[in-house]
């Protein structure tokens, strides 16, 4: 398998941990593992849309069950962070502020209950790891 490599910015950080006491719609009494997204302002390269430009950073939070398969997704999303594929620099669609570090294709639960960010999302788990496969990650 080729080794796939994105545009995210550097020196970001994407940490997890479990809140046992926390239940997402559809996986109630497992927990859910949260995991947190840290990715620092910066200057575009050649590989963003305006190279030598800055960019506004973010930080993201997304959500998981603790499940085998929440934990296998998990494992999939880190192996994409490393892989560069989470972020890239675009345009935000929620803001419209350019020059932004903004999703790059990979769907994530960014809350815990409602649509569409949020569960029950019966069919999620198996979308993301689609969206990975398509890029290489599995």
């Amino acid at each position: 398998m080729k080794k796939v490599k994105g545009n995210q910015p550097p020196g970001g950080t994407m940490t997890h941990y479990v809140l046992q006491t926390t239940s997402l719609p559809g996986y109630e009494g497992v927990g859910a593992i949260v995991i947190n997204y840290d990715i620092p302002h910066g200057v575009q390269t050649k590989e963003h849309p305006n190279p030598g430009q800055p960019y506004r950073g973010t930080r993201r939070t997304a959500y998981l069950p603790n499940t085998p398969e929440g934990q296998e997704v998990l494992r999939l999303l880190k192996k994409a962070f490393d892989a560069q594929l989470i972020f890239t620099v675009g345009t935000s669609h929620t803001s419209g502020a350019s020059n932004s570090v903004v999703w790059n294709d990979i769907h994530h639960k960014t809350v815990t209950h409602g649509d569409p960010f949020g569960y029950p999302d019966p069919t999620y788990l198996s979308r993301v790891k689609e969206e990975l496969k398509a890029k290489g990650i599995q």
